[in-house]
């Protein structure tokens, strides 16, 4: 029998202040931090829920930040039970608003947020459930 499944790794140019927004802003819970001697977090997680999401500083090894990259490859989507109350909890701890939370005609209120670090996160709440012909039909 074999299992598969995905960890996403976020690169950030300084761990430990991410790790201090995910926890505070996202309300996420620090499992575990490995670092060097010199400091630079090589590992650490942070859950949400009951996924994990870990964290390695910026190295040059190819290991690129947003900051590095200006800008980001990668959507991350947090679903919550109140999407204004999370993301005015990220502005309040440092996020940029990208687009407004506001009812999306696909079920969800959402909006999405550049944290400190550059990650963009989709901060989604389920708010009705259609079918795939009801959303393709509110497209039109």
């Amino acid at each position: 029998m074999s299992t598969t499944s995905i960890y996403p790794r976020l690169v950030v140019d300084n761990a430990a202040a991410a790790i201090d927004f995910y926890t505070a802003a996202l309300g996420g819970t620090e499992l575990v931090r490995f670092a060097e001697p010199s400091g630079m977090i090589v590992h650490a997680e942070v859950q949400f829920g009951d996924d994990v999401l870990s964290l390695t500083e910026h190295d040059g090894h190819m290991n690129l930040s947003p900051r590095a990259l200006g800008g980001t490859a990668l959507l991350l989507t947090l679903t919550v039970d109140d999407a204004d109350a999370v993301g005015a909890q990220m502005v309040a701890n440092g996020a940029h608003v990208v687009i407004p939370i506001d009812d999306r005609h696909y079920g969800r209120r959402e909006g999405r947020f550049r944290d400190p670090s550059g990650h963009v996160w989709i901060i989604s709440q389920h708010i009705e459930s259609l079918t795939a012909a009801e959303i393709a039909e509110r497209l039109r």
